[in-house]
């Protein structure tokens, strides 16, 4: 009763921007029950803001896990996870440096929740270290990590759930199915789009590191810059060094959900546009509006984006439309449906009235891993490495298109025609930190 209500009173407006709200810790103190220690899962947590805290206190709806160590650069927010975590009797070990967190034994999985940057060679070391692992999508900051990535993972038979919670939503999976039903007929498009009410980011200059924050660990294999507070936190993914701004951030949700839909594996062709057109001027490197375009044998993609407005298509913020001959499909975050083509007045199939969505993604994709973890079996998961690596890739690859400004031609290695482009697939590790080896 207390999840039901919990995700009843979770508004679906902030559900559909994106933002994953922190299970509350008096909720979770009153859900939580008594197990067995022999039967405890120990949870790891590197980068504790954001993201990072709501996949923790996701993690601990199940009753088994227990939050044994927490990681992060900034002592501020290591010092408020702490006091959260006293209010459920949780006293985890803290750490500075995430490989430290990685040699303790107590960790059985680890969520990496840092920037895009970090997430390959955390990944590898986590592997390597025998950890099972929940990781932050995009699970790379590059093509060439993301193919590595997957390779790793292989090496050391790791459970790897990539946190692209929307593959353990029913409603999503009820839409999918009914594109794999056929009743669209032939879908020769498909469309994704995030209409973001981001607001303009100034331009700031570069200032002193805050106190109790290790800069030089944040920038980790980036390049190394001075700090400066645009870069830093939640707005680290408008920079090129660290992500690939909304393409990344939420193209890789939505575009994820077209190639399950589809089928799709690589495109033969891929072109982006776009640029600092809603906010002349602003401090983002990553473009506010962008379209991108891939062609497949079957089927065309596009995927677009922009910021200052929330009206987007089909009168929908965000979503994804499977265009077919008979019908289309449209699909968000808060539910589905169907509208019908019609041929001398007559609709070609039946309509499907608003599906709205009754449960919360990611409490269900955590309780997912724990099963999979539970069961030694990574075949029950959701979104593994390969999933998340593939779509990834799809969202590197506008991302590459956009920076180069050529349509680019795939081939069946992920690389291009055009050599800037295969540069800018392969990333480039600084400060003393190197690209994983197999």
């Amino acid at each position: 009763m207390l999840r039901r209500t919990f995700i009843k009173n979770t508004s679906l407006t902030t559900m559909g921007l994106g933002f994953i709200a922190a299970t509350p810790v008096e909720l979770l103190a009153q859900i939580r029950k008594n197990i067995s220690p022999n039967d405890k899962i120990g949870i790891g947590l590197i980068g504790c803001k954001g993201m990072g805290w709501s996949n923790m206190t996701s993690m601990l709806q199940n009753a088994e896990t227990v939050c044994v160590a927490i990681c992060d650069i900034d002592t501020a927010v290591i010092n408020q996870r702490v006091s959260e975590l006293e209010k459920l009797n949780q006293k985890p070990a803290v750490y500075g440096d995430y490989r430290k967190l990685l040699d303790d034994k107590n960790v059985d999985v680890v969520i990496i929740a840092t920037p895009d940057h970090w997430h390959c060679l955390q990944m590898a070391d986590a592997c390597a270290a025998g950890k099972h692992i929940l990781i932050e999508k995009p699970v790379s900051n590059s093509i060439g990590e993301a193919e590595l990535m997957v390779k790793i993972a292989h090496k050391y038979n790791s459970i790897v759930q990539v946190n692209q919670w929307q593959r353990s939503q029913q409603h999503f999976k009820d839409a999918v199915s009914f594109v794999h039903s056929g009743k669209l007929g032939t879908v020769a498009q498909c469309k994704a789009w995030m209409y973001n009410a981001h607001k303009v980011l100034p331009k700031a200059d570069d200032a002193k590191v805050p106190d109790g924050v290790d800069y030089k660990m944040w920038l980790g294999p980036a390049p190394a810059k001075p700090f400066n507070p645009n870069r830093f936190h939640y707005n680290f993914r408008w920079y090129w060094d660290y992500a690939g701004g909304l393409m990344t951030d939420w193209g890789v949700h939505l575009i994820d959900i077209i190639l399950w839909g589809m089928h799709a594996v690589k495109p033969d062709t891929v072109a982006s546009m776009g640029g600092h057109i809603a906010y002349p001027g602003d401090g983002r490197e990553t473009p506010d509006t962008q379209t991108a375009l891939y062609n497949y044998p079957g089927f065309q993609l596009t995927w677009e984006h922009t910021m200052g407005r929330t009206t987007g298509l089909y009168q929908m913020g965000h979503g994804i439309a499977f265009v077919g001959i008979n019908g289309t499909m449209l699909v968000n975050r808060d539910g589905w449906k169907v509208i019908p083509e019609t041929e001398n007045k007559a609709p070609r199939m039946e309509a499907v009235e608003w599906q709205v969505r009754a449960d919360r993604g990611l409490d269900l994709h955590t309780k997912n891993l724990i099963a999979a973890v539970k069961a030694g079996d990574k075949s029950l998961l959701n979104c593994p490495i390969e999933t998340g690596a593939l779509c990834a890739i799809h969202c590197h690859m506008g991302n590459v298109a956009y920076r180069t400004g050529q349509v680019l031609e795939v081939d069946n290695s992920n690389r291009f025609n055009i050599q800037k482009a295969n540069t800018l697939a392969v990333p480039g590790y600084q400060n003393g930190w190197n690209l994983p080896l197999l």
